[in-house]
């Protein structure tokens, strides 16, 4: 439990930011928040629909708080020096990291976490809808959008139940997966993101010491995929588990894995198979996880997240086996991301592009601070091409779209991967609407 009041969150349209935001106002909270976005004014969906619920909106310079305000809470992503921390420790008012705050409201409850360097949002995702459709009313804070839940007036990434039952989404990129000790974990699988890969192994381990009850867990567990064999298709896949026949409708064989660990969560929590296929069968999907933005002239235009080398070899082996070519657009996420993962970026891209496939590559996503700006997308061009790869610096966003959509011919796709920048989703449909133009 916490104590009810005024919480302030500062960068309250990030993802997981607004998740919490929404969990706090359930709760019976009275939620501010500030972003740079809003103070840019960009009019951006997430912030219209937050302030639709009742979360209201402030400057990012302090005024959102007072000397009353219970606490501030912030993510990593949110500097020392940002005038809303600046504010809190003149008003001497608690500044509360975004997953601590997670961590006390999901404390007296029975709780789910999902963690691992991919799919934690898609497995998130499928086991909150599958307790959706079972009936176990689950209270679910997500990392990304749920398709199923999204509307005109609602996020998607938060649903708020009235059983005891939560299941949240643990980040691993900052570490504050060790806020939570939940009753049960999954644990997708660990590669090189944020951190090495032997740290990425340490870490997790390190958490599945605070699980009380039980854990699905692929990342150290050879055996997890023995005998899985899934069916892939265009459009999803089928496979057979204990008897059941699972037909997953999202492409691509890393959903389908992200399934079976939705599947075993949920059996592990004595729901039947049976029910859960019938929950699965129906699930619409993640917000920008092989999202089909729409098809126009024989072009399929695909948005994803994909920001570290597996996830992106995932999402371009969902859909190249079904597509002429695949013209990609990828920005990197972060100055020191790029940099960790700049080898294997550059391994994993030159062993899946092929000679007629293109490789885009926009600037790095500037999100301010302090960051080391001497590693430069330039980088990985000049090494992508050293390897033969067809890859060159993407332009100016509406050039680039010009330029996509002139040189798509049908049977192809296109696709912008990438995270944290809100302007990949707009580029996606820009670039749709220019092939609708002719």
């Amino acid at each position: 439990m916490i104590e009810t009041g005024h919480y302030h969150l500062a960068g309250a349209a990030g993802v997981g930011m607004s998740g919490v935001a929404q969990a706090l106002l359930a709760q019976g909270c009275d939620v501010s928040g500030s972003d740079r976005f809003c103070d840019k004014g960009e009019d951006l969906e997430v912030i219209r629909k937050l302030r639709g619920v009742g979360i209201r909106f402030f400057p990012q310079d302090g005024s959102g708080l007072t000397r009353q305000t219970r606490g501030l809470v912030v993510s990593t992503a949110i500097e020392k020096d940002n005038p809303d921390i600046v504010a809190a420790n003149r008003l001497e008012v608690p500044v509360i990291h975004r997953a601590e705050m997670l961590g006390r409201l999901a404390a007296d409850k029975q709780c789910v976490a999902v963690t691992g360097t991919s799919g934690k949002s898609s497995v998130t995702g499928m086991i909150g809808w599958i307790l959706d459709r079972l009936g176990a009313d689950p209270t679910v804070v997500n990392g990304a959008v749920v398709l199923n839940w999204r509307d005109e007036r609602t996020v998607g990434n938060f649903r708020a139940g009235r059983s005891n039952l939560w299941v949240i989404e643990a980040d691993e990129s900052d570490r504050s997966l060790m806020q939570y000790h939940p009753d049960w974990a999954v644990i997708t699988n660990a590669s090189i993101d944020h951190f090495g890969y032997d740290e990425t192994v340490a870490l997790f381990r390190s958490f599945t010491r605070q699980v009380k009850k039980g854990m699905v867990s692929a990342f150290d567990n050879p055996a997890f995929f023995e005998g899985f064999s899934p069916t892939l298709s265009v459009s999803g896949s089928t496979f057979l588990e204990k008897g059941v026949t699972f037909k997953v409708p999202l492409p691509g064989r890393h959903n389908a894995e992200n399934a079976l660990h939705a599947i075993r969560l949920c059996e592990q929590l004595g729901f039947d198979r049976r029910k859960i296929a019938e929950a699965l069968a129906v699930f619409q999907g993640i917000h920008r996880r092989l999202e089909k933005v729409g098809e126009a002239n024989g072009v399929t235009v695909i948005d994803d997240y994909a920001h570290n080398p597996a996830k992106i070899q995932a999402a371009w082996q969902a859909v190249a086996p079904y597509r002429q070519r695949v013209l990609a657009v990828w920005r990197p996420h972060g100055f020191k991301p790029l940099a960790v993962m700049m080898d294997e970026l550059v391994n994993v891209i030159a062993g899946f592009c092929r000679k007629d496939d293109r490789f885009y590559v926009l600037p790095v996503y500037d999100a301010g601070g302090t960051a080391d700006r001497s590693i430069r997308s330039e980088m990985l061009v000049e090494k992508l091409k050293a390897r033969g790869v067809p890859a060159e610096m993407a332009g100016e966003p509406e050039a680039l779209a010009a330029t996509l959509a002139a040189a798509a011919r049908p049977g192809d796709a296109i696709m912008t991967f990438g995270a944290r920048d809100p302007g990949l989703p707009v580029l996606a449909r820009r670039i749709l609407a220019r092939i609708q133009a002719g």
